[in-house]
């Protein structure tokens, strides 16, 4: 199902104006978002594309409230997020945002079933481990309940990022680079889990990748060029990948 521009401007769950990002460096300031206007509506999946050192995984971090933009108002499921402090941005987080990274950024310390649970344990909830066994259990890993990262494939622990991202039942899911560091093969299952997951969740999907045809899979598809969004139409075709599709190979952010 396709947003259109009227629902999207009616309910947004993201919402960025204006927005600079300018980092201060010994040779003077860093320009790396000059002004970006963007709105993505509930429901969307959006493909974030553009050149290495364009702003993309800035802007996503604005969105996700773990950068703080220089300039400008950033709008996230109704809440300000220049308004709010550490502490009610990491419980916004919490509460609405799941993210993916390339790097999984799993707790080393920690087996498959606590990096799941750690959003729920945050949140209190008294069965953080029971369904973090139940989100494991749907990205194929409930025989890997008690295994540490370093003991899973890369694949796995990317599955193992991606239910944890997907416990809280969060209305956005932001995703950079999720198959970055994944064979062709590996990477091919692990998007076709991200889609099917949050399409049944309802979840916004926001995807940032260097590869055209994951990017086509998307509804909408943004360029980001020089800090700056260059254009937000639709790809021209968005076809459906297979689960065989072998050739997601790495990509560079």
């Amino acid at each position: 199902m396709t947003v259109s521009d009227a629902q999207r401007q009616e309910n947004p769950i993201v919402a960025l104006n204006g927005v600079h990002m300018t980092l201060a460096s010994s040779a003077g300031p860093v320009r790396i978002l000059r002004g970006i206007d963007l709105e993505i509506g509930s429901g969307e999946t959006v493909s974030v594309v553009g050149p290495s050192g364009a702003g993309k995984s800035t802007m996503m971090m604005i969105m996700a409230g773990l950068e703080r933009p220089s300039l400008g108002s950033v709008r996230v499921a109704d809440h300000e997020l220049t308004e709010m402090n550490e502490d009610a941005l990491a419980l916004f987080r919490r509460d609405h945002v799941g993210i993916v990274f390339q790097s999984f950024h799993l707790v080393p310390t920690m087996t498959a079933l606590e990096n799941v649970a750690i959003p729920l344990e945050f949140a209190r909830r008294d069965d953080a481990f029971e369904r973090a066994r139940e989100e494991l259990d749907t990205v194929g890993l409930g025989h890997r309940l008690s295994h540490y990262p370093s003991q899973l494939s890369g694949g796995e622990q990317q599955r193992v990022a991606l239910a944890r991202a997907l416990v809280p039942e969060p209305a956005l899911l932001l995703a950079d680079e999720p198959t970055g560091n994944l064979d062709g093969a590996t990477g091919g299952q692990i998007i076709e889990l991200m889609f099917e997951l949050s399409t049944q969740r309802k979840a916004t999907l926001v995807l940032i990748t260097h590869d055209i045809r994951l990017a086509e899979r998307c509804r909408r598809n943004i360029q980001v060029a020089d800090g700056l969004v260059v254009d937000g139409a639709p790809p021209a075709a968005a076809p459906a990948m297979s689960r065989s599709t072998p050739d997601l190979g790495p990509a560079t952010t």
